[in-house]
């Protein structure tokens, strides 16, 4: 009577098939490490010191709003300077420049939220007799930015506005801080007089 080989071949390919199982679950494992991979760049905040809005309105000199906090985080308020009053029921063209005046010479942040104007965004919050503020400039999908903005008085009295930065906020968002989300890298008030 013939012996059968069936049961012994049957070992040796379930081995075999064992085997390979477990180096290609190895090979995965392995190649799906994220030890091979590069890990992501921290980015550093940028420090800002000095925060300074030009408003122009045609027939009235320039009124120049600025904050400056050359100890940063110290314990030092920031100096703010109002340089006039507005002119009632007006429109201003405003801009903005970003300073570090940490580094000498002074760094112009400016340059970096144009270069990279889709990872940035200023809100604006008018009050009092400053009436409203209008984006007059997109990043590159045609959100906007306010680097440059158009700003209107009402009646005679007092105002605020309040300029916040944020990096990386939502875009396009509702205009709120709160729908924006990202970081807040200045926030500043100013008070201003209308008349």
């Amino acid at each position: 009577m013939k012996k059968s080989h069936l049961p012994v071949k049957k070992s040796i390919l379930s081995r075999a098939l064992f085997t390979s199982a477990i180096i290609f679950s190895l090979c995965f494992v392995t190649s799906c490490s994220d030890d091979d991979e590069d890990p992501d760049p921290v980015v550093e905040e940028e420090v800002i010191t000095t925060i300074t809005v030009t408003l122009t309105s045609a027939g009235s000199p320039d009124i120049i709003l600025e904050s400056k906090d050359l100890d940063g985080d110290g314990p030092d308020a920031p100096v703010i300077t109002v340089s006039g009053n507005l002119v009632a029921n007006s429109t201003y063209a405003g801009s903005i420049e970003l300073l570090n005046e940490t580094e000498s010479p002074a760094e112009n942040i400016t340059e970096e939220i144009e270069e990279k104007d889709e990872e940035h965004q200023f809100f604006f919050t008018p009050s009092g007799s400053v009436s409203g503020v209008t984006y007059t400039d997109q990043d590159g999908n045609g959100n906007p930015i306010g680097l440059s903005f158009s700003l209107t008085t009402g009646d005679a009295g007092s105002g605020a506005l309040q300029i916040t930065l944020r990096h990386e906020p939502k875009k396009p968002n509702d205009g709120s801080l709160n729908d924006a989300g990202g970081e807040t890298d200045i926030a500043q008030n100013f008070s201003v007089t209308v008349e």
